[in-house]
């Protein structure tokens, strides 16, 4: 159940004024080594006597693998080791962290075994088959092209609809007929009752379509082996402890044999969350041989090798009475897994379907119902949002197609539909409970930002250029990462610095500027003394990483609990100090004094005081170091509206999205800045999403968009200016008042560009187009319509 708080805890103590407060606009700190090019990334890193790895990869989608000739390569200059599956084998190394879930009749789902090195089977071009490890780079990349594996090919399946068809190539035996998750969430049969005395009832086939992640930086990784410490990896990803975590799974030993270390991570949008085979190819090369061993992904094998994303198709239904009223909405449909389970792939299609369909609306009844199957492509895993944007897309499309097929306004229909304010808290058929939100308050700042009453006019100066304009309504609601645990560490150094330890980990977000505002807000320690530690697993008592739009709320509540700490040790040592009784301190803005008293201490001074004191009493701590775990807090439910204009050329099929307005609630806002920054960020990739990615494999598996020279992500032009409001409702259930924003533009943006889109060409009779809406499928949908505009 979800805990409703009558204020946010401390709320009042973090919007305190000054340059650097909560709700200040502050500039990222890390930036000025990040524009002098001084950053320092897993590939920038060498390490003494450091080897060089390369990984060897099936060219076949789904084959029988008879051996791995690997004599040539051996006697290669430079080569130190080439390792197969067999040595996985004889390392005692156990398979790949893998994700669980049950059944709906309550079985346990399959767990087929993936190792780091493919031994009997490969399942798709990118399997990864053996590991050259050579004195420089291209040694063990000349070394990697004699490698010659023995491979069978076998039929394969790449469409997860395809794949659970009766005679479909089958990828393991754990698993008959590739399903891994049948899943099923609500009361089927209120659910059907429902869509039967519906006097209308809307269904639209949907496919979110498969992306390739395509972080800035590729993944790389650096392992170490010592015999009497263990193993070190020093790699990009989104949470030290996390990852330590999934690598002691795999290797087999207890936590204090592993430490990660993570610098700059450059993106990720949850690829980098998983443990891959290569991390644990590399710790192995280094136990083997004594010596570091670095590996470095090309952009060409991250295509093959980094989990994919999204790749679900759905029937998604939505049941109204005779006056619009929402009776029942019904999710049914397929995800596509890859060829193996990632530790977070069951999730989107499933639980975080179920917790973001319904979204803003008055939605009585829910019923989700998804197949999960094994196909032979890349393994998909978490794609910023990971579920959360899909579930507002099949929605947002239902809205419209039903305002549509009713003959009714969108906007009427939606209003209609939208949960009051007065209404909330609001129990969803999720289970969840809303704490906090004004929808229609939202709709109706984002439809004045948006010019609402000003398109008939656009429109018509689109018309006299030979352009087609639509425009099309995000109305998005999603809902953040369950509560876990995190750390709220506070030290203060020798050298007067003060540092926040904690489990989240920045991977492009900038979450040393908005943490040190929450410490500098709670505890007056000046800004520019303030430093932060996320990425040394040894340094952290917890964390449960960066993803689900989770870090300032779990966070920002650990830093908080832990100042709470800290001011109630600080009372302690200052009533020594000040030969005052305990009762009698208070502290604000940064000092303890003696209540009715001009006698006091900085808390700096404080703490530089007791580093030099000496030997005190019993009871009077000798620091004011906190090293806290909070328990977590709920998930929270930002929200908001997004309006999209696009303009269609009807001779070629280009799609331009021409101007793009945003009003959002994520609570209290940190740092603004940052927040507009992750919404244009999210927008961007929904747009990519929307209009241009597409990941395409012929019959045979191969992976036809291998590079961009194939596969088009969105360009600069392709991005209008973004107008970025915000609308706060404050959470009520963490101590800051605030909603995550990492993932909510690409939640807007999905269902607000591709029902722009839909309007753009329903002058042709077309009510729907699936993503991504490229000029080519928007052209032969035209071609093969049969009503034209004004005809």
């Amino acid at each position: 159940m979800t805990r409703i708080l009558r204020q946010p805890e401390g709320l009042d103590r973090a919007l305190a004024t000054g340059r650097f407060a909560i709700g200040q606009p502050v500039s990222r700190s890390e930036d000025p080594v990040l524009l002098r090019g001084e950053g320092r990334y897993t590939d920038d890193l060498d390490r003494p006597g450091q080897l060089y790895g390369v990984v060897v990869r099936s060219g076949v989608a789904h084959g029988i693998l008879r051996g791995v000739d690997t004599a040539a390569a051996a006697a290669m200059p430079g080569v130190a080791a080439i390792i197969t599956g067999a040595d996985i084998a004889a390392s005692g190394f156990g398979p790949m962290p893998a994700a669980a879930s049950r059944n709906r009749d309550g079985s346990d789902t399959p767990r087929p075994r993936q190792f780091a090195l493919a031994t009997d089977r490969v399942r798709y071009v990118g399997d990864p088959i053996a590991f050259v490890v050579a004195e420089t780079l291209q040694q063990a990349r000349d070394a990697a092209e004699a490698v010659l594996a023995e491979i069978d090919a076998l039929p394969a399946v790449t469409d997860a609809r395809d794949a659970a068809t009766p005679g479909a190539p089958q990828l393991h035996d754990e698993a008959p007929g590739n399903l891994v998750l049948d899943y099923h969430f609500g009361d089927a049969e209120a659910v059907a009752a429902a869509f039967a005395r519906a006097a209308h009832v809307t269904r639209l086939s949907l496919r979110s379509s498969r992306v390739i992640v395509s972080p800035m930086e590729p993944r790389a990784a650096i392992g170490e082996f010592d015999p009497a410490e263990g193993y070190v990896l020093r790699l990009g990803c989104q949470g030290a402890v996390n990852m330590r975590g999934l690598l002691c799974t795999v290797l087999g030993v207890p936590k204090e044999q592993v430490r990660v270390l993570a610098g700059h991570v450059g993106g990720s949008f949850g690829m980098k969350a998983s443990c891959y085979p290569e991390y644990v190819c590399a710790l192995l090369a280094a136990r083997q041989l004594g010596r570091p061993v670095k590996w470095t992904d090309e952009r060409s094998g991250s295509f093959l090798s980094d989990s994919h994303g999204r790749d679900h198709e759905m029937l998604a239904e939505l049941a109204l009475d005779a006056e619009g009223n929402f009776l029942a909405t019904r999710l049914t449909g397929f995800a596509n897994l890859g060829a193996y389970l990632s530790n977070v792939v069951l999730l989107p299609a499933t639980l975080n379907a179920v917790k973001n369909f319904v979204g803003v609306y008055r939605t009585p009844l829910m019923e989700v119902s998804s197949r999960s199957v094994f196909t032979n492509t890349t393994p998909v895993g978490a794609y910023r949002g990971a579920g959360r944007p899909e579930g507002n897309y099949y929605m947002e499309r239902l809205v419209e197609t039903a305002a549509r097929e009713m003959g009714l306004d969108p906007l009427a229909l939606r209003r209609r539909n939208l949960i009051r304010p007065e209404a909330i808290p609001h129990r969803a058929p999720s289970g969840l409970t809303y704490d906090s939100g004004d929808f229609p308050a939202t709709l109706d700042r984002a439809l004045a930002a948006a010019d609402w009453d000003g398109f008939a006019a656009r429109r018509a100066e689109s018309e006299a250029r030979g352009r087609i304009r639509g425009r099309g309504i995000g109305h998005y609601l999603e809902v953040t990462a369950d509560a876990s645990p995190e750390m709220g560490g506070i030290r203060f150094d020798a050298d007067g610095g003060v540092t926040i330890v904690t489990g989240t980990l920045d991977y492009g977000q900038g979450h040393a500027t908005p943490f040190a505002q929450v410490l500098h807000g709670k505890l007056g320690i000046p800004f520019e003394r303030i430093r932060l530690v996320q990425g040394d697993s040894s340094q952290l008592l917890a964390g449960g990483g960066t993803g689900g739009s989770r870090s300032i709320m779990q966070s920002g509540a650990a830093i908080i609990e832990a100042g709470d700490l800290v001011i109630e040790k600080g009372r302690r040592a200052a009533a020594h100090l000040l030969e005052a009784g305990e009762a009698d301190i208070e502290f604000a803005n940064g000092r303890f004094s003696v209540a009715g008293t001009d006698l006091g201490i900085d808390i700096m001074d404080l703490a530089e005081r007791l580093r030099t004191a000496g030997t005190l009493p019993e009871g009077v701590p000798a620091t004011l170091d906190v090293g806290h775990v909070t328990h977590g807090v709920p998930s929270a439910f930002p929200n908001g509206c997004h309006i999209a204009e696009v303009e269609l050329d009807p001779e070629t099929g280009v799609i331009e999205v021409v101007a793009y307005h945003t009003v959002n609630d994520f609570g209290v806002l940190v740092n603004p800045m940052l927040v507009a920054g992750q919404v244009h960020g999210g927008v961007a990739q929904g747009i990519g999403q929307a209009l241009h990615e597409l990941v395409a494999y012929d019959e045979a598996g191969q992976l036809l968009t291998g590079s961009f020279m194939d596969y088009a992500l969105p360009r600069a032009d392709a991005v209008p200016g973004i107008g970025f409001a915000s609308h706060p409702a404050p959470a009520r259930t963490n101590p800051l008042g605030v909603k995550g924003c990492g993932e909510a533009g690409c939640a807007g943006s999905l269902p607000a560009v591709m029902n722009a889109v839909a309007d753009a060409l329903s002058g042709f009779g077309i009510a729907h187009i699936d993503m991504p809406a490229t000029p080519r499928r928007v052209w032969e949908a035209i071609q093969a319509a049969k009503i034209r505009p004004g005809g």
